[in-house]
């Protein structure tokens, strides 16, 4: 069960993302993302996680290993690099309606005496390759609990228990089902694609902003 911290509901899709509706792109090129975590190695499982979501909501995603190999051959792998790419480019070269850049903002683990957590943040930028136009722009922040249980022992022992019941839960924590989670709360907000039911039909569906979410 999730909960975390949400405000009233301010705008429609229609209202808060128009130029999705505008637009209607059909495929979307989804770059390599951008990693500002001090995890090595997120960038690298979070690919894993964002095809499936998208394609969910409807929309064509070009073959991430294509793209990342296109790139590579292009000297554009470096993910920074890529921000000086004109968006228009992308359709000149893919055929892409959007491009979606994605920074990967926190990927961490948090631990101390009596509890522990794990944190992905991810943020979203969908551009138009036919105007340069922002089109949709969202952040989704996950936090798993890892902190331990001491059952019925108390005291001391209690204490030594909960401590490494904690650090062990922390360090076999898996990064992936967590970033799908935090993909999940964000592309919530993403308007339907023409390859799902709700194309079209999801405008008055209400965007709300959400804080960080707990598990």
């Amino acid at each position: 069960m999730l909960a975390g911290c949400a405000t009233q509901p301010q705008l429609t899709k229609i209202e808060a993302f128009p130029k999705v509706y505008q637009e209607r792109p059909l495929s979307i090129l989804v770059l390599p993302p951008m990693n500002e975590s001090t995890a090595a190695e997120a960038k690298e499982y979070y690919n894993t996680t964002i095809a499936e979501p998208l394609s969910f909501d409807g929309y064509y995603i070009f073959p991430l290993e294509v793209v990342s190999d296109i790139l590579k051959n292009e000297g554009l792998y470096d993910s920074e690099t890529l921000l000086n790419v004109p968006p228009q480019k992308f359709k000149e070269y893919f055929g892409a309606d959007a491009v979606l850049y994605i920074k990967i903002l926190k990927w961490d683990t948090a631990y101390y005496v009596i509890g522990g957590n794990v944190t992905v943040s991810i943020s979203f930028l969908l551009k138009s390759t036919t105007t340069g136009d922002d089109l949709w722009k969202r952040e989704g922040t996950m936090v798993l609990n890892t902190s331990g249980s001491t059952g019925n022992v108390g005291g001391v022992p209690g204490l030594v228990a909960l401590v490494l019941t904690t650090a062990i839960k922390t360090a076999m924590a898996d990064y992936v089902p967590v970033a799908k989670l935090a993909n999940r709360v964000a592309i919530t907000a993403l308007p339907c694609g023409k390859y799902n039911p709700k194309c079209g039909l999801d405008q008055k569906d209400l965007v709300f902003q959400i804080g960080n979410i707990k598990q």
